[in-house]
């Protein structure tokens, strides 16, 4: 099917528009402005709103006709707010604190090469947990990564909190370098679909690089309403969009 405004493409962000945690590339600015004017596009990500914008730009909602920050859960149409949850509603004060407290006292029992800051962040729908802490340097975060695929510190961690809190039938997703999140069942990125009209698209496509099971990509790039890519780099994503949707 050749590609029209009938044609949504789905993007992640960290590993896919930007390296992780860093900005967006001037020039893949342009190559986005260029790809909307053939497509309608969007970006569906696990971190908090102001972080998304951080990194895709403070214009975010005037150059992408959909905007999922925290997979969904603020949810935005063109600059229109439609959709917003919290997880503290939906478990509970008692249980979030049961919650809390357990990371907690998890991470005070293991020893990695180094801990900084700043282990669980709250958002609005979700806790990102982070074992080495988000205030970590450029450095120590890549040596962290390169410890974790070793030693499996947040695999080890996601089974344990699986086993501990499965009365409260969460989901456990990996994402980025350094953390993992953990939201309720169903609240993965698939949460964003049900904020599209699907009469107004014939193809709906997701570009993530976490794509593997238990990467925070997997449920929308394996979802059967969605045609997933997975690709490797920033550079990645151009090289595929462009020879599906520009050539």
């Amino acid at each position: 099917m050749a590609p029209s405004k009938r044609t949504l493409a789905l993007f992640d962000v960290d590993g896919t528009l930007t390296p992780a945690r860093l900005e967006m590339t001037p020039e893949m600015r342009e190559f986005m402005l260029k790809l909307r004017e053939t497509i309608t596009i969007g970006i569906v990500g696990g971190s908090d709103f102001p972080k998304q914008q951080e990194q895709v730009g403070l214009d975010s909602l005037t150059r992408f006709d959909y905007s999922f920050a925290e997979n969904g859960l603020m949810a935005y149409k063109g600059e229109d707010l439609v959709a917003k949850a919290s997880f503290a509603a939906k478990i509970g004060e008692d249980e979030l604190q049961k919650l809390i407290n357990w990371v907690l006292a998890y991470l005070s029992k293991i020893t990695l090469p180094v801990k900084r800051g700043t282990f669980i962040e709250f958002r609005t729908g979700m806790l990102n947990i982070s074992p080495v802490g988000r205030n970590c340097s450029r450095d120590e975060r890549n040596a962290y990564e390169e410890y974790d695929l070793k030693h499996n510190i947040r695999k080890d961690m996601v089974a344990a909190m699986t086993k501990a809190f499965a009365h409260l039938n969460l989901t456990y997703s990996i994402g980025g370098q350094i953390s993992f999140d953990c939201f309720p069942k169903g609240w993965d990125k698939t949460y964003c679909l049900q904020f599209l009209d699907k009469s107004a698209f014939d193809e709906v496509h997701f570009f993530g690089d976490k794509t593997f099971e238990g990467g925070n990509d997997f449920e929308i790039f394996s979802h059967p309403d969605v045609i997933g890519h997975t690709v490797t780099s920033p550079d990645d994503t151009k090289a595929q969009c462009t020879k599906l949707f520009l050539s």
